[in-house]
């Protein structure tokens, strides 16, 4: 009943918008509190209006569907899209020090062989997959455009998600030892990983780097308390920067911050160890929900809850694909640590707590992550409309990193966070600007 009650949530919040303003006025300030109040106020509006404006028997129609429908939507395999797009595609598998293994999917070359001689890493957000830079076909995969251009692309897939749901020791669908990390984890151990991994079987000394969201927060862990793979990235593109999020609007993490126990209340919404663990009810209820002219409305505006307002950019006969690929799986933890992060305008390590925080840190905080020491260069490329990316923790990233090269701000002011991975002119307003810098750097 996960998913139930999240949809429960946020239509008893929108139900009771001053809710929000009772939360805001614990900690944020003014500002803040207002910029919030107005993009939740509109956003939850806009659900209410497009998506009940039948009544409340529509909702019940669709929760009675739920419980007589069967049919899942079908998910194809990243190699299966790949191939089904025309281009040659390779699986490979690399076991972290810590005994995760992790499958990279990889594009040696687009559909005419022309090759740069270079290899691009392309490293997927939260709840997300290599599915990212392919779902949409090759005239919108930024996994194809990096390719016909003649690029070798590796796809990485960090721990707990579809295609890295492997270790050594642990089963994900039994032990819970396996779900215990965060961000963290991925940057000491999945990345350099994979990245020495696609330089090994290339005979590369470096490679191009581009991030969306988490995967950007990954980068900037490994870069800071691994330095010595500076070197091996000839230079890192930000998509929709997570570092900071002091300035954050998005609902999700404006509620979670000010949780009193985190922890607790994350395990009870969304599950113990994975966050959203992927089962029947959660598969008929996705299918169901979005299928349908009402339901696809209704899915389209709770991911706009999430991270941004953005109508016009989500085609939603995409929103079946979408769902049968997202999300594709996450540890509760990784929630845990952005909204830690959240709550104390720091960039840094997971807070066990006090008597942990002494074991592991020796002192009663989590340290930071310097950035001074990421000397890799960088690009920053964030958007207006992000509501999880502010544009002052995006310009307070930039003067900590220690090799930026650009900070650039998408040319259209409703921009937002998954409009980098989703939206029907990514193509030609980000990818373009993708290829520009890879070419000129």
């Amino acid at each position: 009943m996960n998913i139930l009650k999240i949809f429960f949530l946020i239509f008893v919040i929108g139900a009771n918008a001053n809710i929000f303003e009772r939360i805001s006025n614990i900690t944020i300030d003014v500002q803040k509190k207002i910029d919030f109040l107005k993009r939740t106020k509109d956003t939850v509006q806009f659900v209410i209006k497009t998506t009940f404006d039948t009544g409340s028997t529509a909702a019940k129609d669709i929760v009675k569907e739920v419980f007589d429908s069967s049919k899942i939507p079908p998910r194809i395999p990243v190699p299966g899209l790949i191939k089904e797009a025309g281009y040659p595609v390779e699986s490979h598998f690399v076991t972290t020090l810590d005994g995760y293994i992790l499958n990279i999917h990889r594009i040696p070359h687009g559909k005419t062989e022309k090759r740069k001689n270079a290899v691009v890493y392309l490293q997927h957000g939260i709840m997300c997959a290599s599915s990212d830079w392919v779902l949409f076909g090759e005239k919108h995969g930024l996994a194809y455009i990096l390719a016909d251009q003649g690029y070798d692309v590796w796809m990485g897939n960090t721990r707990g998600n579809f295609y890295s749901r492997n270790h050594t020791t642990w089963n994900p669908d039994k032990d819970a030892e396996y779900w215990q990390f965060s961000w963290n984890e991925m940057g000491i151990y999945d990345l350099p990983a994979m990245i020495d991994y696609a330089l090994n079987n290339t005979g590369k000394q470096n490679l191009y780097y581009i991030g969306h969201s988490q995967g950007n927060t990954a980068f900037y862990v490994m870069a800071s308390e691994k330095p010595e793979y500076n070197k091996k990235v000839k230079l890192h593109i930000s998509l929709a920067p997570v570092a900071y999020l002091k300035n954050t609007v998005s609902p999700l993490l404006q509620l979670l911050s000010h949780v009193h126990s985190p922890l607790g209340y994350l395990m009870e919404l969304a599950g113990k160890n994975e966050f959203l663990p992927e089962n029947g009810l959660t598969s008929k209820l996705t299918n169901t929900i979005c299928r349908e002219n009402i339901g696809k409305v209704l899915c389209k505006n709770i991911l706009f809850i999430m991270v941004g307002f953005n109508p016009k950019q989500l085609d939603v006969s995409n929103l079946g694909l979408i769902l049968a690929h997202y999300p594709a799986g996450a540890a509760t933890k990784q929630i845990i640590h952005y909204q830690q992060e959240t709550i104390s305008d720091r960039f840094c390590k997971y807070d066990f707590g006090e008597i942990k925080n002494y074991q592991l840190y020796n002192q009663s905080h989590p340290l930071p992550y310097d950035l001074s020491k990421i000397s890799a260069p960088v690009v920053l490329i964030y958007s207006h409309n992000d509501w999880l990316t502010h544009k002052l923790d995006v310009n307070r990233l930039s003067r900590e990193l220690g090799n930026i090269k650009e900070i650039y701000l998408v040319p259209d002011s409703n921009w937002n966070h998954l409009d980098f991975i989703f939206a029907n002119d990514s193509p030609k307003i980000i990818y373009k600007k993708v290829v520009d810098l890879l070419e000129n750097s």
